[in-house]
Formats: C-alpha cells, sequence, structure tokens
C-alpha cells in the first residue's frame, strides 16, 4: 500500500503554525513594548520590557531572535521612548551578544542566578543608556532616571520570564509532536 500524501490545507497549515512560532518572540516583544508605551503617568517601561525580552529569547530561542530584529526592537524602543536613536538599538545588540556568550552557562541554572545575571544586564545598559544620554545631550541628565530604569529592568524581570518561560515551553511541546 502506497502511504499518500498530506492535503494541501494540511501542509498550509503546518507551515503557518511553523512561522508563527518563528516570529512570536519579535512581534510578541514588539506589541509588549508597544502597549508598554501607553501614557499611564509612570515612567516608562519599554526599555525594560526591550531588555528583558531580547535577553530571554536570546538566551532560549536565540535563532528566532537574531541581530537584525534585535536592531529593530531598538530602533523600535528609541522612537517609542522619544530618546536619540542608537541608545536602545545599542542596548539591545549588546544585551543579545552577552546573553548569547553566556547562554550555555545560563540556561542550565536556576531562576534566581539567571535573574541575577541579567540585573548585571540591567545595571550595565542603564549606566549605558546614561552614558549616552550625556553625551549626545551634551548635559548629564538625572542620575534617579537611571536608578528607576535599572529597578524597573530588574522588577518585570520575572514577570516578563513566568510568561515567556510558559509562551517558550508551549512551543516546545508544539515542536516535539
Amino acid at each position: 500500500m502506497m502511504d499518500r500524501a498530506p492535503p494541501p490545507l494540511f501542509l498550509l497549515l503546518r507551515r503557518l503554525d511553523m512561522l508563527a512560532r518563528t516570529a512570536f518572540p519579535a512581534a510578541g516583544t514588539a506589541l509588549l513594548m508597544v502597549l508598554a508605551a501607553a501614557p499611564v503617568g509612570l515612567p516608562s517601561a519599554v526599555p525594560a520590557v526591550m531588555l528583558g525580552c531580547v535577553f530571554f529569547w536570546s538566551m532560549f530561542r536565540p535563532a528566532a531572535l537574531p541581530p537584525p530584529l534585535c536592531f529593530l526592537l531598538g530602533l523600535l524602543q528609541d522612537l517609542l521612548g522619544f530618546s536619540p536613536l542608537g541608545i536602545g538599538i545599542l542596548t539591545a545588540l549588546l544585551a543579545h551578544a552577552a546573553a548569547l556568550r553566556l547562554r550555555r552557562h545560563l540556561v542550565r541554572q536556576p531562576f534566581w542566578r539567571v535573574w541575577l545575571a541579567y540585573g548585571a544586564f540591567a545595571a550595565a545598559a542603564a549606566l549605558l543608556g546614561y552614558a549616552m544620554q550625556a553625551l549626545l545631550g551634551w548635559r548629564l541628565p538625572p542620575w534617579w532616571a537611571g536608578v528607576v530604569q535599572f529597578l524597573l529592568c530588574l522588577g518585570l524581570y520575572p514577570l516578563l520570564a513566568a510568561v515567556l518561560t510558559r509562551a517558550h515551553r508551549a512551543m516546545q511541546r508544539t515542536e516535539a509532536l
């Protein structure tokens, strides 16, 4: 008996599913950034969302978030935050590169160690953003803005990681079928 080829609709749905799983990290990050940009009278969480998502996806699904997409996410951060172009881009690319470099060591670690490593990235990103703001603006910005940004990054990461871990595991289960 000959094996039959799957129907074309099944193949189309399978390809669409694969495309959706591949696009989810970047598209989901962009959507979260746009939602975080809503004016609520609080400090902007856009950089914290971008940094947390780029760090997470670069560690757990690096093929789905290559450097060109990190560049675009950094550009989106700059545009949403009305900051000088380049700060978010450089931050996203450096976070991606650093997470990829430490990926082998961090993937198998407990959450608190990953969070600690992320805290170091967040501190470096806040310092880099502060220094670039000062350099590009030719004046020292308020120091507390960098501290608030660091605390937002550190405080939002557990929530982001919990949601993104569930999404990542769901994608893994689907791919295992």
